[in-house]
This record gives C-alpha cells, sequence and structure tokens, in this order.
C-alpha cells in the first residue's frame, strides 16, 4: 500500500511495483509476432525456445495470450482453433478453445477434427516444454476416443512424460478433453518420437 506518488511518478498513490507491472503490460500488448524468431524454435536451436518463451511471458499481462499465438503462428492449421495455452510446466499443459461458430458441425456441437486439433497442440506443447535442450520430437501416431458431444469451452489437459535425455525413445502422451462441468468429452493419446537434435 502507498500513502504518496511513488518516486518519479505523478500518480498519487501509485507504487513503484504498479508502474512497473503497467509499463510491462504496454510492452506486452504491443509485441508483435514478427518479435519473435520463428526459426530459433527449430530443432537445431541450442535452447528449449519454447520454454525460454513460456518463462519469459506468462507472468506479464497479456503474456499468456502473445505466447497462444506465437504457437498457432508456428503451425498455421492448428492456429485455426485459437487456442489459448493456460497452465505450462514440467510434466503438464492446460489449453482450452471457445465453442466458436467456424469449430461446429452439423449437430452444433465442437468438430471432431477440432477437438484432435486441441489435443495435438496440448499434447505437443507440454513435451516441447519438457524436453532437453538438446532433444526434439516427431508426432508418430494419434488415436482419439470420443465420450460425448462436446459443447462449451473445452479444457484439454496433459500429464505428460518428462524426457530425461535425448536419447531416442518413444513416448505415449496422454490427453483429456473436458467440458465447462467438467465433464469428459474426449480422451486422446499421442506417440511421439523423441530424439537428439541435429548437428548445426
Amino acid at each position: 500500500r502507498c500513502a504518496a506518488g511513488a518516486r518519479g511518478s505523478n500518480i498519487p498513490g501509485a507504487c513503484a511495483g504498479d508502474l512497473r507491472h503497467a509499463a510491462a503490460a504496454t510492452r506486452v500488448q504491443r509485441m508483435n509476432l514478427s518479435d519473435f524468431s520463428l526459426a530459433s524454435i527449430a530443432a537445431t536451436s541450442r535452447r528449449n525456445t519454447i520454454r525460454d518463451l513460456w518463462d519469459k511471458l506468462h507472468h506479464l499481462p497479456g503474456g499468456k495470450r502473445v505466447f497462444s499465438r506465437l504457437i498457432g503462428a508456428m503451425a498455421p492449421y492448428t492456429g485455426t482453433i485459437r487456442a489459448h495455452v493456460e497452465v505450462l510446466e514440467r510434466g503438464r499443459a492446460e489449453v482450452w478453445m471457445r465453442d466458436l461458430p467456424g469449430l461446429r458441425n452439423h449437430l452444433r456441437s465442437v468438430h471432431a477434427v477440432a477437438l484432435v486439433n486441441l489435443a495435438e497442440l496440448t499434447a505437443n506443447t507440454a513435451l516441447a516444454y519438457a524436453l532437453p535442450d538438446d532433444a526434439r520430437f516427431i508426432v508418430a501416431g494419434l488415436s482419439i476416443e470420443y465420450l460425448k458431444k462436446a459443447r462449451g469451452t473445452i479444457r484439454a489437459v496433459c500429464e505428460c512424460p518428462v524426457p530425461d535425455t535425448s536419447e531416442r525413445r518413444e513416448f505415449q502422451i496422454p490427453v483429456s478433453l473436458l467440458d465447462a462441468t467438467g465433464a469428459e468429452v474426449a480422451r486422446a493419446v499421442l506417440r511421439s518420437l523423441v530424439g537428439p537434435k541435429k548437428q548445426p
């Protein structure tokens, strides 16, 4: 709590921490995807750029939105569902998408392919975040089971294995898709192959 304006501020009662927070929010809102080099996400990057970007952005106002847009830009087809990454940490990811008219089927529920898209995005983002700096992965297979019609905002939850090394190995990545009531509408499993990055 500040009784007087922060040093260097003309705003009565403003705290220095509040001003820094507001300044950070302004910077994030002004960011364009062109500020990031998508090439740096490539398999030859020396660091885990996905993890670096999330760790840098997610605590800033609007940072999760910027990160989510970046993920969508990396894979334009995936970006069509306009998903939002809400939680991302080693071994876990939560991503949601709204029930948009363009994502519905003839039964006025979320299209099956949109659900697959959300499941793949969630699993891939979770695994990408968990990878060691010298590892990369590729999806080798995907299966999904539809349990009920999906309507409203859908939240995908992935409990992801955490690779310790870049050794060639196959991982099963499960994803559960839930509606706003918490009911599971679909569940998917991705089969992903992890291996070392190509040397430049």
